[in-house]
């Protein structure tokens, strides 16, 4: 569906998006996950036709955004961060413009209209306003405008920026159903988002894309915690737990002020529990906690931007 090769983004000296390659097949949700100026928008708005790659090639659909961008742009649905709303118009008004401006035939806009708003919710509100809605109703609109012609590809930037917890969770809801029939893209800085609508992640930090795996893959996680109590030489115990079978790796771990806190880093499809605890109870420490490490999206960007600036502070 989507093939992004080597793409590269400059404004004068400033590097935007930096050698991204990566394909996205029909059918899938994916998470575009970075902080604000990660370069998650200007590879969006290059996906769509909105801007132009400096160096690199993408291609949706078979067709080549910069050659062939209006067969691009005709697959595509977009909602913008600030949907690009006109206040004094009504719902339907604006849906049928935006239905003409996608160049549907006359005799289907009503039709296409109507399926958009029942698929939005937005079947009270067809008379009102835009600029009498509250924002979640707008927010409705400006994704209605991208789906009113059926696209194959939507692209959702930061779609629930704003919203109230009960406004955020319909548009949750809503993706999730799109998502059935579409190619999804959704961009956002907020990880829950991710978590809670997307198969597959992509994080970019400072323009490069520095992770790219499913979304169970990346939340998986090898390691098991342990908290003890009467450990008194913490480098000898944690030399002793190192021994025991199966355990690659053993340090503080760093999410815990207390020095009895412990990652355990165990290969594949071990289980190093049994012969952790044996230790322990031979050593006489008091097992406070033991459990496999619950990692969180929040958890791993935080690594990769920590390995991010340490590889900034190599070069350096």
């Amino acid at each position: 569906m989507i093939r992004i090769e080597r793409v590269t983004r400059k404004y004068g000296d400033l590097v935007a998006v930096a050698d991204v390659s990566l394909n996205i097949e029909r059918g899938e949700i994916v998470g575009l996950l970075g902080h604000n100026g990660a370069g998650k928008t200007t590879l969006m708005k290059m996906l769509t036709g909105y801007l132009e790659p400096s160096e690199g090639d993408i291609v949706v659909g078979g067709h080549n955004v910069v050659q062939d961008r209006l067969a691009v742009q005709r697959q595509i649905g977009y909602m913008p961060e600030n949907a690009p709303l006109y206040p004094e118009m009504e719902v339907e008004d604006y849906l049928l413009m935006m239905a003409n401006l996608r160049d549907l035939p006359p005799e289907k806009r009503g039709r296409a209209v109507a399926v958009a708003v029942e698929r939005t919710g937005l079947q009270n509100h067809v008379t009102r306003p835009i600029g009498h809605l509250s924002k979640g109703f707008r927010q409705r609109v400006g994704l209605a405008q991208a789906i009113v012609h059926e696209p194959s590809l939507l692209v959702l930037d930061e779609p629930t920026n704003g919203l109230d917890p009960v406004q955020i969770q319909s548009i949750r809801e809503l993706i999730q159903q799109l998502g059935q029939e579409a190619t999804i893209i959704l961009s956002t800085h907020i990880m829950q988002e991710v978590e809670a609508v997307c198969d597959r992640v992509l994080v970019m930090i400072d323009g490069r894309l520095s992770a790219d795996s499913p979304l169970d893959s990346l939340l998986h996680s090898d390691t098991v915690l342990l908290s003890v109590k009467g450990a008194k030489d913490v480098s000898a115990a944690l030399s002793k737990v190192q021994g025991v079978e199966a355990v690659r790796e053993v340090g503080a771990d760093p999410r815990h002020d207390d020095a009895s806190t412990w990652a355990i880093d165990h290969e594949e499809g071990a289980t190093v529990a049994p012969g952790v605890l044996e230790l322990a109870d031979k050593e006489g420490w008091t097992v406070l906690s033991i459990g496999p490490e619950q990692r969180t999206l929040e958890f791993v960007f935080r690594s990769l931007q920590a390995e991010h600036v340490a590889k900034q502070e190599a070069v350096a």
